[in-house]
């Protein structure tokens, strides 16, 4: 019987575990940089962003530590990506791969004016709110 008493206490304490753990999630504010220029143009719920389909540099996700002047990026963290067509809503895997950092002008090249470049996180932990970029 002591066996089944150990045994019921660590499932107990591993449910609890996984309990508190779940509800610990999107924690953490994330935003997309390009060039180390947050891409939104307003960390709010109205925060819009959009590039030009000639834009250059390297997109990043990355954690942000948020002040009224500027959205500062912290730790890059792995993302996904895909391209949301604007003439049929389709949307496209990018690449099976992940990321931390891509240069924009391999995800433009398969873009047209319209397009949304739409970002993934692979972590429950990470809040991304403005996960798609118009391109025009």
């Amino acid at each position: 019987m002591p066996i089944f008493k150990t045994t019921a206490s660590l499932i107990f304490l591993c449910v609890l575990l996984t309990c508190g753990r779940a509800q610990d999630t999107f924690t953490n504010c994330t935003a997309a940089f390009l060039n180390n220029q947050m891409v939104v143009n307003a960390y709010t719920p109205e925060g819009k962003c959009v590039l030009p389909l000639t834009s250059t540099g390297t997109l990043t996700v990355c954690t942000v530590n948020l002040s009224p002047e500027a959205g500062m990026a912290v730790d890059k963290i792995k993302f996904s990506l895909a391209i949301r067509d604007h003439k049929t809503g389709t949307l496209m895997m990018y690449s099976p791969k992940s990321f931390t950092e891509i240069d924009i002008r391999q995800v433009l090249d398969r873009c047209q004016s319209g397009d949304h470049v739409v970002l993934l996180t692979h972590n429950n932990e990470f809040s991304l709110p403005h996960n798609e970029i118009e391109i025009q």
